[in-house]
């Protein structure tokens, strides 16, 4: 299999007019018991919820197993970062992974296609995003 530089990758999907836009995904996956995870829990949301408001995280949750119909533990969490180095610092600062209650794997994710739809409701002051 031969590996293509990332950098020059990116440079041909802008040259053919994708978006190429960088962000970094972290696949979070239980390291310790189900209660140090649970444990950690509270921390992790509120340290999720500082990333969101400083805008750097772009989307977070849990995902199921293969077959879709159970929870397995793993989470995917994609930040908003200038460069591999400093998502990198967002994962390891995240108390799930600073208490080692978890650990991630951390990739960069070029985002070259796709829609989001984004539903404003003025008078009912609703948002819904699919």
């Amino acid at each position: 299999m031969t590996m293509v530089a990332w950098a020059d990758y990116k440079s041909e999907a802008k040259a053919r007019g994708a978006l190429a836009l960088e962000l970094y995904a972290a696949q979070s996956t239980p390291a310790k018991a189900p209660e140090d995870v649970k444990a950690a829990l509270p921390d992790h949301l509120a340290y999720q919820a500082k990333l969101e408001a400083a805008g750097q995280l772009a989307l977070a949750g849990p995902m199921s197993d293969e077959s879709g119909d159970h929870m397995q533990g793993v989470g995917l969490i994609i930040y908003r970062a200038p460069n591999l180095e400093a998502a990198r610092a967002l994962a390891e600062a995240d108390p799930m992974h600073k208490s080692g209650a978890r650990s991630f794997t951390l990739r960069r994710w070029m985002i070259n296609e796709g829609s989001l739809n984004l539903s404003v409701g003025l008078s009912t002051k609703t948002v819904n995003l699919t």
